[in-house]
C-alpha cells in the first residue's frame, strides 16, 4: 500500500511548513486527488491515522478534494469531463482524446491551524 508512505510524506511536509511559520496546532490539512493520480483516496484516508500518530498532525483531519478527469477533445474544440477512467473518448462527438487537463493531482492544497 504505497497510500501509507504517501501519508508520511504528506505529514513531513504539513510538519515543516507548520515549523517555518512559526507553529500551531494543525487542524486540517486540505488535498485534491485527481482520479488518474493512482491513489485510492479510502486507503489514503485510512493510513492517516497511522502516519499522523505521535505527530504534531495527530488528531487532524485529511480533506481530500476528488477532482475529475477533464480533456480537451481535438475534434469538437471542447473541454469534457470524463465519467470514467476507461473509456477515453469525447462524450459528445466519440472521438479519442489524449489531452488531459486535470485528474492526474496529488496536491497539498492548504493547512488549517489554529
Amino acid at each position: 500500500m504505497h497510500e501509507l508512505s504517501i501519508a508520511l510524506s504528506i505529514v513531513e511536509i504539513a510538519v515543516e511548513t507548520v515549523e517555518k511559520n512559526g507553529g500551531g496546532k494543525v487542524e486540517a490539512i486540505y488535498l485534491k486527488l485527481g482520479t488518474m493520480s493512482g491513489v485510492v483516496k479510502e486507503a489514503l484516508l485510512f493510513s492517516w491515522q497511522m502516519a499522523s500518530a505521535d505527530t504534531p498532525l495527530e488528531g487532524s483531519r485529511l480533506v481530500i478534494e476528488e477532482v475529475p478527469i477533464v480533456v480537451r477533445c481535438t475534434k469538437c474544440e471542447a473541454v469534457r469531463t470524463l465519467d470514467a477512467m476507461n473509456k477515453f473518448v469525447c462524450p459528445v462527438c466519440d472521438q479519442p482524446v489524449a489531452n488531459i487537463l486535470q485528474g492526474k493531482e496529488l496536491q497539498l492544497t492548504s493547512l488549517e491551524i489554529v
